[in-house]
């Protein structure tokens, strides 16, 4: 049996324009698609080929990607 990494329910977000740090429970039953900074005001969301915020702007990506599995339908991991 393969043992496999306890799942992490938690990423921190770096605003790409101001560089604040925002951490942040994930959610497990759906993607966070925008997310605003608090400082700036800034409309984060997705990079072209990314799912959710957490997987372009988090330091641990979201909990589907981290299971393999497709994340919210995109039919890619």
């Amino acid at each position: 049996m393969i043992s496999q990494a306890p799942m992490e329910l938690q990423s921190t977000l770096t605003c790409p324009d101001c560089g604040v740090k925002a951490t942040l429970a994930m959610p497990t039953d759906f993607c966070l698609y925008f997310y605003e900074c608090a400082s700036c005001t800034t409309l984060l969301k997705p990079k072209p080929g990314d799912c959710c915020v957490f997987c372009s702007y988090g330091d641990v990506p979201c909990p589907p990607v981290q299971n393999r599995d497709a994340c919210c339908g995109s039919g890619a991991p």
